[in-house]
């Protein structure tokens, strides 16, 4: 799909004279199905996480259920021993009473057959008790075994993350001070390069300067198959009045977002499908736009690097 809205954007680009409004039109429509399917994938991300949420409630939930069963299961051998000891003491002054009384004796075979129908009772109810704690434990360590091992996949992700990010750093310590910076957060990658170090004011053209950082982050992309790229191109809030082609802050910065995943496709050891670009235009800025300082950062590319989430949603389909 990124394959096919790049080569719309070339063929308008160098033919723009000759298009027709409709395939305008068009290209317009499939930026705005890319859109959707970005806002689809964020969506997708928050969904799982609140999955993972109710899963740790459920296993919360299912911890009380067993404390609740085992004090139930401890008071009920507690009444089973109490329950044991009369008897014996019964049995006891049955023998004593059994020389002197036989009323005395068919009253206390009465309190005795009592007793054992108590103590029967009790113990099926033991028993009881006993199988629904079984059960009770074994879904609760089924359960815990598979908390374990989504923690672990993604504790395993964000590590994972964390040495991307130092790749990253490393491959592009020679840009430091120039308006890029490296970050790591909420289980994702930001690479933030100001527009200083890579386009003229009101271009979509990347400079020489700019395209080396581009080139050395796609080194380190090469090497992390499993990572989606998301290209997001910012402004800030002065209306754009450059190039007629563009409609606004909006197009310019999605050329810019597409810029930056040209010269990555570059790099044959990239799949396209792991690359995304998307315009914010100045809906997303990082700092005010009333100072000249603020308006500078605002002017910026942002390469979003996530973790593929297959494993994890297959563990909690299982669970």
């Amino acid at each position: 799909m990124i394959k096919k809205l790049s080569l719309i954007v070339v063929t308008f680009t160098l033919f723009t004279s000759c298009v027709s409004k409709k395939i305008y039109t068009d290209l317009e429509d499939k930026y705005a199905n890319l859109k959707k399917e970005n806002r689809s994938l964020t969506d997708e991300v928050e969904s799982l996480s609140n999955d993972k949420t109710q899963l740790s409630n459920d296993l919360d939930k299912l911890q009380s259920a067993y404390d609740e069963a085992v004090a139930k299961r401890d008071k009920l051998q507690s009444d089973y021993a109490a329950a044991k000891s009369n008897l014996e003491t019964l049995k006891a002054s049955y023998k004593a009473l059994e020389e002197n009384s036989s009323a005395s004796i068919a009253a206390n075979s009465k309190k005795n057959r009592e007793l054992l129908a108590q103590l029967e009772a009790k113990e099926q109810a033991l028993a009881t008790e006993s199988e629904r704690l079984n059960t009770l434990k074994k879904e609760l360590e089924s359960r815990s075994k598979r908390v374990a091992e989504l923690e672990n996949v993604i504790a395993a992700k964000d590590a994972n993350m964390r040495a991307l990010k130092d790749a990253i750093s490393k491959a592009l310590t020679n840009f430091e001070g120039k308006g890029l910076t490296v970050e790591q957060r909420d289980g994702k990658v930001y690479v933030s390069m100001e527009n200083k170090l890579l386009f003229q004011s009101g271009s979509w053209s990347v400079g020489t300067e700019g395209r080396k950082a581009v080139q050395q982050l796609g080194s380190v992309l090469a090497e992390n198959p499993e990572i989606s790229v998301l290209i997001e191109g910012h402004t800030d809030n002065v209306p754009y009045k450059g190039n007629a082609q563009l409609s606004g802050n909006w197009d310019l910065s999605a050329k810019r977002a597409t810029a930056i995943v040209n010269i990555l496709r570059e790099n044959s050891a990239i799949s396209p499908e792991n690359l995304t670009a998307a315009g914010r235009g100045e809906f997303a800025p990082i700092a005010t736009n009333s100072t000249a300082e603020g308006k500078a950062k605002n002017r910026r590319i942002e390469v979003v690097l996530t973790p593929k989430l297959d494993e994890i949603s297959r563990l909690l389909n299982d669970i």
